[in-house]
């Protein structure tokens, strides 16, 4: 289960990579969502699965591992330097936020899930759209587009999160779920 999780953790992060270099934003009314972000929601669902199986501080190393993967994966899909570095300082700084949440609260899983996931959510796509894709980044983004990308974003990602805390707890309600530590 452990070697699953953490193999799972780190493709998704790959393929969220090159789903958004590979395809068009989606523009859903006036919002603009990179396709990768249907995975991101799921990239903080399976970092939090990972953490119930290895513990915190080995988390941090798959954490370090996953950024530097995603940077390399980001470089390779054709990204500029500017890209790369906001993605990697981005991510770590989402990942942190969410395992530090994770970690310090006492709810049911389901919950801890969906709280981290939300406010890891809500970091990653304020701080990369700023640093990595406004004007005051690469230029990408227009700053009228800035918060219907962040907003995009959030939206997705919370629907993701929901979907997978409610899976979560479904899944403990049912009994199914003992090797995840619930």
């Amino acid at each position: 289960m452990r070697s699953f999780l953490i193999a799972a953790y780190l493709l998704s992060i790959v393929l969220a990579n090159v789903l958004t270099a590979s395809f068009q934003p989606l523009q859903l009314g006036v919002l603009i969502v990179p396709v990768g972000s249907f995975l991101i929601g799921a990239t903080f669902i399976l970092r939090d699965l990972v953490q119930n199986v290895i513990g915190r501080r080995k988390t941090y190393a798959t954490i370090a591992v996953a950024m530097i993967v995603s940077a390399i994966t980001s470089n390779v899909l054709g990204d500029t330097l500017w890209i790369v570095t906001a993605s990697a300082f981005t991510f770590m700084l989402s990942e942190t936020t969410d395992t530090e949440i994770y970690t310090r609260l006492k709810l049911p899983m389901a919950h801890k899930v969906f709280y981290s996931g939300f406010v890891g959510g809500i970091v990653d796509s304020i701080v990369f759209i700023i640093i990595g894709l406004s004007p005051f980044g690469a230029g990408v983004l227009p700053w009228d587009a800035v918060i219907y990308a962040v907003l995009g974003q959030i939206i997705v990602k919370t629907a993701l999160q929901s979907a997978g805390a409610w899976l979560i707890a479904y899944s403990a309600r049912s009994g199914k779920s003992r090797s995840l530590k619930v």
